[in-house]
């Protein structure tokens, strides 16, 4: 394990990103912990306020980006201050993509349907940097020869190519897919080449006088989420916690 450490993380300079993603993990975790433990009454935690206002953990979370990020580019790749600093980002960064769907609706949706965003947001950036520690490089890189690293255009059209392939998956209403692709490009292949996902882009403008393709379309993407939407929310339920149930009120009703 100590070799294998030195080989593809500590000499290739990786050591401060995986510092930075085991304390961005950690750092949600632990988060989590503690707000659900707030939210059931029990421990010894509670909400920080100052003078009658909520303090959001995204607030000093992005104090922490900030200090890590331009701490880690003024010191180097190397060194004690480089991992010092990996770890304040990845710190900062846990604590503001938990509340992610916050600045996204700007309204306080943590326990709602739409904080379950948060949680997606953080497997998805865990999963992208969690990839690249493994070796793969965006659009492919890594999978090129020495000879072809050599050769500036194959490298230019690799990109490109790889890039085209993410672009067109998320026109096709597959952002995850898209997302994934930009580290895996055989990922956002699929993406791109099966049916749109219906109301994307890409079949509003390209079905829209294919009745059989919108047919299609739908009924995969019928299948589709009637197959995974339902494991999807339980493995988010037991990352982030269960959202609080939205009362639908009848007209006339408050």
């Amino acid at each position: 394990m100590g070799h294998w450490l030195e080989r593809n993380i500590v000499e290739p300079g990786k050591l401060p990103l995986l510092l930075a993603l085991t304390a961005f993990v950690l750092s949600f975790a632990l988060t989590r912990t503690v707000t659900r433990l707030i939210r059931a009454g029990r421990g010894p935690f509670g909400n920080v306020r100052a003078g009658g206002l909520h303090i959001h953990h995204v607030v000093p979370g992005v104090v922490l980006t900030v200090v890590g990020g331009f701490g880690a580019v003024a010191s180097g790749r190397q060194g004690v201050g480089a991992a010092v600093f990996a770890v304040v980002f990845g710190t900062g960064a846990g604590l503001v993509l938990d509340e992610f769907a916050l600045i996204l609706h700007l309204d306080d949706v943590y326990w709602t349907e739409a904080g379950r965003q948060s949680v997606e947001v953080v497997v998805l950036t865990a999963a992208l940097v969690g990839l690249i520690l493994a070796g793969f490089a965006p659009f492919g890189v890594n999978d090129l020869s020495p000879d072809e690293v050599q050769n500036r255009g194959t490298v230019i059209a690799t990109v490109v190519g790889n890039f085209l392939f993410s672009l067109v998956a998320l026109y096709k209403g597959k952002a995850r897919l898209a997302l994934l692709g930009i580290v895996v490009p055989a990922i956002a292949l699929v993406g791109a080449v099966r049916l749109a996902r219906p109301g994307s882009p890409w079949a509003r403008h390209f079905y829209r006088r294919r009745p059989r393709a919108r047919a299609r379309s739908s009924l995969r993407a019928y299948h589709h989420d009637r197959r995974w939407s339902g494991p999807r929310r339980r493995f988010q339920d037991w990352i982030g916690g269960k959202p609080d149930e939205e009362i639908t009120r009848l007209p006339g009703h408050s």
